[in-house]
């Protein structure tokens, strides 16, 4: 395993990474199903050092599926900015896609490279990282269908496979794994993808303190 020296272009788009990935539509459907059903072979084969362009679109699909299933299935959930509810449907979605799912994903990519630091010696580099964290996201398609139950799952199962995606890329223990991965699923899964309010609302236990009632 390369270490995070190699990290030369972390938005590059490599044309041929190891294991081969489809480009399009196609590939962002083959890689969903993949990281779902096979974690572990996915992120053995379909992360490659530098190529972290694909696990940005990624990101903003599942962002997108995530935002756009909240806005038809459970409405309520966003503001209407004005009389138009068209225009800020329009503009949650573009807010979170564009600006928002870039700028979390390598904020908390930047907070789990941090975490290994003093975990993991011989580790691999932010790119490998940030596409580790857009993968983990696949379950969290299912995040926008208002039930607790499933919204619960879907968020632990990323937490899940954040910590195994940080294992193979890494190559580090499961535990050292789960300890770099702690903060960035707590961020990504249980506030962003709403797995906290969730488990609140599913067991009536308080996870988050609202200061204003402090």
């Amino acid at each position: 395993m390369a270490t995070a020296s190699r990290d030369v272009s972390v938005t590059q788009w490599v044309e041929n990474p190891d294991g081969g990935r489809d480009r399009g539509p196609r590939g962002l459907v083959r890689a969903w199903v993949e990281v779902l059903v096979r974690p572990r072979r996915f992120f053995e084969n379909g992360i490659a050092p530098a190529d972290q362009a694909p696990g940005l679109v990624f990101a903003v699909a599942v962002t997108f599926s995530y935002v756009g299933g909240r806005l038809v299935l459970d409405p309520g959930s966003f503001p209407v900015f004005g009389d138009s509810v068209v225009v800020s449907a329009l503009l949650v979605v573009g807010v979170a896609c564009l600006l928002v799912a870039p700028l979390a994903l390598h904020l908390t990519a930047a907070l789990g490279t941090l975490a290994l630091i003093p975990l993991v010696r011989d580790r691999a580099g932010i790119s490998e990282t940030v596409q580790a964290i857009a993968y983990a996201t696949a379950p969290c398609v299912f995040a926008a269908i208002p039930i607790p139950e499933i919204r619960v799952v879907a968020a632990a199962y990323g937490a899940v496979l954040l910590a195994i995606g940080f294992a193979v890329v890494h190559d580090t223990t499961p535990i050292r794994a789960a300890l770099a991965a702690l903060l960035p699923a707590t961020l990504v899964f249980g506030f962003a993808f709403g797995g906290f309010s969730a488990f609140e609302a599913l067991f009536g236990i308080e996870l988050v303190t609202d200061s204003r009632t402090a």
